[in-house]
């Protein structure tokens, strides 16, 4: 039976981290990820067998750069739950999907800059500078 564990931490770094540790320390996957608060705090979602994802988590909560903030270990999850953690991962799919497509549509060439776009100079009202130029003549006389 497939089970879930949850890993809360702070910061990327630190739950690229617990990652490493996770899938290093046990047969467990990733899900997926959710960023919050711009990357601040970062929730992990794997799965793999009961032993597994438990032993996981115990040692990301041991041997994480940070302490996590919340864990948890889901085993027998209900169907509801497993399909929240499929929409988040069909989330990042699609993030992910479109961030491929954008590197396609750029230029292949690298070494090639982009100038920046200049500003149309502004026109001067002629006008205004001869009528102007015509008062101070009449002022003279």
């Amino acid at each position: 039976m497939k089970s879930l564990g949850f890993v809360e931490v702070s910061g990327v770094v630190a739950a690229v981290d617990a990652l490493d540790i996770m899938c290093k320390s046990a047969d467990v996957s990733l899900v997926s990820w959710e960023r919050k608060l711009g990357g601040r705090l970062v929730t992990l979602i794997v799965t793999g067998n009961v032993s597994a994802v438990t032993a996981a988590v115990e040692s990301a909560k041991a041997s994480c750069i940070k302490k996590p903030c919340a864990t948890a270990v889901i085993a027998n999850p209900h169907s509801e739950t497993v399909r929240l953690a499929e929409l988040s991962a069909k989330r990042l799919e699609k993030k992910t999907s479109e961030t491929k497509t954008d590197d396609t549509n750029e230029p292949k060439n690298e070494n090639s800059v982009k100038a920046p776009a200049k500003k149309p100079a502004a026109k001067k009202n002629s006008k205004k500078a001869d009528s102007s130029a015509e008062s101070t003549l009449e002022k003279k006389d």
